[in-house]
């Protein structure tokens, strides 16, 4: 290696401060070029967002539940990303008109936004009204009456959104407002950042996006105590990390999860059918010791048996579910 002082000429071709010497990547070196914003830096890691998508999952799956059973229609909820974004480029992504409802968070001062996107909420007001939720889609703003219908959801949404981040960041939202316009949104500053979860929900044949919106500083606890938690996780003793342990496991076993019982298929004339009536009953030809199926959620878990404890019907686990159970 030579000891030679390298030279200015020589320096600024290192540097690439000149136009001739500036180095520039091979195409094939796979080299992976993101855009920094320094004055606004990305707060949302790997890990934290990771953590993100699944809290936010679990809400996507509870709403698909509970629209679904609201207007008995096929509707699909699907979360497409969550981001961080600042006010300003959130409502440049509404449309206009928009269906915004805002909402304050108790003892922060501030507050957030649930927007419904148009397609989902004039099917979900068509259904509610008695429609077949084919109704074509206006290019207006929803009017008293439907803001009505529509903020069942919007209430909803809040309600599972005070949920996931129960565990993370208690807070409680409380729907304020509503506003149609996206230029006066008055929630935060424009440069301000906020945490914006983006929900497809596809409803007769159309796609609609649902937006929740969260103001970064109501959310500094859950972005800035991850790593120190883990630190603290580190340096503690055997007793308290098996304190965490089971306080982890208690809150997974008190976590509700609906049992259903399905009954063995079996069939009746068309004729038996249209004669049924209040009070009929329909003989089925199952024996009274038929195996069913207990499932946990979506997932058949369990083969039972049915029959009475203290004169309520009751079903008994007889085995677990297996490939070849039936």
């Amino acid at each position: 290696m030579s000891s030679e002082t390298l030279s200015q000429h020589d320096i600024d071709r290192l540097l690439g401060s000149s136009g001739a010497g500036r180095a520039t990547p091979k195409a094939g070196a796979g080299i992976d070029v993101q855009v920094y914003d320094f004055r606004r830096p990305a707060r949302v890691s790997k890990e934290r967002l990771r953590t993100l998508e699944a809290m936010y999952e679990r809400l996507v799956k509870n709403l698909e539940a509970w629209v679904i059973s609201r207007v008995r229609g096929q509707i699909e909820v699907r979360l497409q990303s969550v981001e961080q974004f600042s006010f300003g480029e959130f409502t440049l992504s509404l449309p206009t008109p928009c269906s915004s409802f805002v909402f304050e968070i108790a003892e922060t001062g501030q507050k957030g936004v649930i927007d419904i996107g148009p397609e989902f909420g004039f099917y979900v007001i068509d259904r509610v009204f008695g429609g077949t939720g084919q109704a074509a889609v206006p290019n207006r703003s929803l009017t008293p009456i439907e803001r009505m219908a529509i903020r069942t959801v919007a209430d909803r949404v809040a309600q599972l959104t005070e949920e996931i981040w129960q565990d993370h960041v208690p807070m409680a939202l409380n729907i304020t407002g509503f506003e149609s316009s996206p230029e006066i949104l008055q929630v935060a500053n424009r440069e301000d950042p906020v945490l914006v979860a983006n929900v497809e929900i596809t409803a007769a044949n159309q796609s609609s996006l649902m937006l929740i919106c969260l103001p970064f500083s109501v959310l500094d606890k859950f972005f800035t105590s991850s790593g120190q938690q883990r630190l603290a996780l580190l340096h503690s003793n055997d007793a308290e990390r098996e304190a965490a342990r089971l306080k982890s496991e208690n809150a997974v076993r008190d976590m509700r999860v609906p049992i259903s019982v399905r009954m063995p298929q079996f069939e009746m004339t068309l004729q038996d059918l249209t004669e049924l009536s209040v009070g009929s009953v329909i003989p089925t030809g199952i024996p009274k010791d038929a195996r069913l199926i207990v499932r946990a959620g979506e997932q058949e878990r369990f083969v039972g048996q049915a029959g009475r404890v203290s004169g309520m019907l009751a079903v008994r686990i007889v085995d677990s579910v297996t490939p070849n159970t039936f």
